[in-house]
């Protein structure tokens, strides 16, 4: 009678023929007992006591650098001191890193960092900019040389820029100035000045010594003159400044478009705001109010705010 053989023991028999054909074939069969998980966390504890071994041999490295004076020089010390005394935050740093990144990967992307899918049509693209480019480079040569012309057979010298328009060729003369020039020769061009008082140039314009009294950086001329002596307008205008207050002392303002005149330290004022003075008007006279070592007048001119050097305007030899 046939015996009745349940799962289980069909299960166990089917393994073992399995398991003895395989080493019949000198196949070795891994067993399903093998701690996997356990070898898994071994190798992780390695890897951790590894990078904590690191960190530490790094670590006395930079403590032996620095607190050790024999082996480096003073100066190596300093920096390593000053670096490690740096708060790194490297979570923001590479948080910056990637924005630039981002930020900026068109630009990355013309330097070749880019897909593959995209590379035939960024190419053509970066012929056609590096031939504009060339083409701007030939055509600033041309202009380089017609600068440097000296002049033909025949032809007169010339160092003028060949342009299309006079008004190109006043610009270009125009960017060769600095301001404090253009301003000079705007207030020539546009504006009459007179000597607003007769006397001496006592203190220049410019940079001087400074001391309580004098200041570093003066934005005038000081004429001396006797106390009491006449002060003219320089120029036309209308009085915004007519005050008794400050470094300054008594002195005014007359205003003319973007140009303004000022005329300090004076002893007696004889114009108000709002009045129309001409060239040539006494308004003032000469004094030793506010900021002052002695009786002279302190004149400014202004355009726009930027001072300008009288002696620039006015002929005071």
């Amino acid at each position: 009678m046939e015996r009745t053989i349940s799962q289980e023991e069909r299960i166990r028999r089917a393994e073992e023929i399995y398991n003895r054909r395989k080493r019949a074939s000198g196949i070795r069969v891994s067993s399903d007992n093998v701690n996997r998980a356990e070898k898994k966390k071994i190798s992780l504890f390695k890897k951790m006591l590894m990078q904590l071994a690191i960190c530490a041999v790094i670590y006395i490295i930079f403590y032996l650098i620095k607190n050790t004076n024999y082996i480096f020089s003073d100066d190596v010390i300093n920096k390593t001191k000053e670096f490690l005394s740096y708060d790194i935050n490297f979570g923001q740093i590479q948080s910056q890193i990637t924005s630039f990144f981002e930020n900026n990967k068109d630009k990355f992307n013309f330097l070749g960092i880019q897909s593959n899918d995209n590379n035939e049509n960024n190419n053509t693209e970066n012929n056609e900019m590096v031939n504009e480019i060339q083409a701007n480079d030939i055509q600033n040569q041309i202009q380089e040389d017609n600068t440097n012309v000296i002049g033909g057979i025949g032809g007169a010298a010339t160092n003028e820029i060949v342009n299309e328009s006079e008004g190109s060729k006043e610009y270009e003369k125009d960017t060769k100035k600095s301001q404090y020039e253009l301003d000079v020769e705007y207030i020539k061009e546009n504006y009459s000045f007179i000597l607003p008082v007769t006397g001496t140039v006592t203190s220049r314009y410019g940079q001087r010594e400074e001391t309580e009294v004098v200041s570093a950086n003066h934005q005038g001329i000081d004429i001396g003159a006797n106390e009491g002596t006449a002060i003219y307008a320089s120029m036309e205008g209308t009085v915004t400044v007519s005050s008794e207050e400050g470094e300054y002392g008594k002195h005014i303002d007359i205003t003319n478009g973007d140009v303004l005149t000022r005329y300090a330290h004076c002893s007696k004022l004889l114009v108000k705001e709002g009045d129309k003075v001409k060239q040539g008007d006494k308004i003032a006279e000469v004094g030793s109010t506010g900021n002052s070592t002695g009786p002279h007048l302190h004149f400014e001119i202004r355009r726009d705010n930027r001072t300008i050097n009288p002696e620039s305007i006015l002929d005071l030899k």
